[in-house]
């Protein structure tokens, strides 16, 4: 049951390192003041008891002696005296008075004690007489006049007996431990600074960009793991560099024979079916060619700019209908992206491509707001693509069978289209279009507002 509890309880706990290590922080500094405080107060609670108890004592010891030693026509004024310059006030004492107890904590309890020890047993404490809040002793008078002798109520002030300063001492003691948890904040953020860089770093290299430099200063863990990386990220950018120079060259070297070679095809004289069915296959030969080098291709110098989706989408519609096959384009508002042009028409191409390949006849434009974000879809009435398969058909090489059964092509269609949507920071979909078919949806960031 408590392993249960504690999943709980990490459940709804903050997530962050940077929170999480300021929540350690802050709990052992608060334990470490709680312990201190109790320690203090358990060693000092008796010096303070014996003090307080001392000075009340001598307090009421000064008052008898004084009203004993009085003129019995000055005694009045000594009283005023009393009350008007230190603050002591004396009653008489009655079986009826109206009295409150002290609190019942250890440090009342231990000067209780220490005063009866020293004035009698019968003294009696009180936080207030007659509805007069303080702190209330009662004494005896033993003398030869009745009048004189009796029992008395004197009433110290609170400052008299209590520590005065308590609440600053409280107050010099929360800033005290504001400051630490402030520096502590400080501390862990200077730690935590770094790690999101680098996540933000990392998340760049997934979209296919290249990230900016990470600082190498600071402590010696963090200086050598952002020295890895910008490390790993110059060898990322070396290779892509590799790949992409090595694919240039073979598409130069497999594209010239191949126009030989359908060169040679056209005028072999053989039968008409036979030769265009050779020119075929080289075509999509040549196509598969440039599908690996569309795989490959960086954006190059293009920078993300503010893009109209509507027109661009009205360019393609406008495109196709020239070549035969007429798209249908229905926009929803305007839709404002921030894109890459040029590699956003290619993304968008090679959906409209693939509808055509796979579905027989043109396909649908959409363009508008989803979930509060431009997009540009693509519709077609083809076989579609289970939702369970959804993700797995945007990795390279991958195609289905059962759905899409054509095996012209690479595989590297819709991967295409992934790769340049999350270099633009957006989000590819593909999902049942209602009445069956397809709804392939490419959704980017809107555009900053000028």
């Amino acid at each position: 049951m408590a392993p249960a509890r504690y999943r709980s309880f990490l459940v709804g706990a903050p997530r962050t390192l940077l929170w999480r290590i300021f929540l350690v922080v802050t709990f052992l500094m608060l334990a470490s003041v709680a312990t201190w405080s109790a320690i203090f107060n358990h060693f000092d609670v008796a010096s303070r008891a014996g003090q307080m108890a001392q000075t009340v004592v001598s307090i009421i010891n000064l008052t008898r002696t004084a009203l004993l030693n009085a003129d019995p026509a000055l005694r009045k004024d000594l009283l005023l005296d009393l009350a008007t310059l230190e603050g002591i006030r004396i009653y008489p004492a009655e079986k009826q008075d109206r009295t409150a107890p002290l609190e019942d904590s250890a440090l009342m309890q231990m000067l209780t004690t220490e005063v009866r020890q020293q004035l009698g047993p019968e003294t009696r404490f009180a936080s207030s007489w007659e509805g007069l809040a303080g702190f209330w002793v009662s004494f005896r008078i033993q003398a030869d006049d009745p009048e004189d002798a009796g029992e008395f109520w004197v009433m110290l002030p609170v400052e008299r007996v209590m520590r005065p300063h308590t609440r600053e001492w409280i107050g010099w003691g929360a800033a005290a431990l504001c400051l630490a948890l402030l520096g502590a904040y400080v501390i862990v953020s200077r730690l935590s600074r770094p790690l999101k860089d680098l996540t933000v770093a990392a998340r760049t290299v997934g979209r296919g960009e290249i990230p900016a430099r990470l600082d190498e200063d600071g402590p010696t863990e963090l200086s050598e793991l952002a020295h890895a990386f910008n490390q790993m990220s110059r060898d990322l950018q070396e290779l892509d560099a590799d790949r992409a120079l090595i694919l240039a060259g073979v598409s130069h070297d497999l594209r010239t024979p191949l126009a030989r070679l359908r060169l040679g095809v056209e005028m072999c004289g053989a039968d008409a079916a036979d030769v265009d069915a050779m020119v075929s296959d080289i075509e999509d030969m040549d196509r598969i060619i440039g599908q690996f080098l569309s795989f490959s291709r960086e954006s190059g110098d293009e920078i993300l700019t503010p893009l109209d989706l509507t027109g661009m989408a009205e360019e393609l519609a406008a495109l196709y209908t020239r070549r035969g096959f007429p798209l249908t384009l229905h926009t929803r508002g305007i839709a404002i992206a921030e894109a890459r042009p040029q590699a956003l028409r290619r993304a968008v191409t090679n959906l409209i491509e693939n509808a055509l390949r796979y579905a027989g006849h043109p396909p649908e434009l959409e363009v508008g707001m989803v979930d509060g974000r431009p997009a540009i879809e693509v519709l077609d009435r083809g076989p579609g693509i289970p939702p369970a398969d959804a993700e797995r058909v945007k990795r390279p090489f991958t195609r289905l069978e059962s759905a899409r059964s054509n095996t012209k092509g690479s595989g590297l269609g819709l991967a295409i289209v992934d790769r340049i949507v999350r270099g633009q920071q957006g989000e590819f979909r593909l999902a049942p279009r209602e009445g069956g078919g397809l709804r392939a949806s490419i959704i980017l960031r809107s555009a900053p507002r000028a």
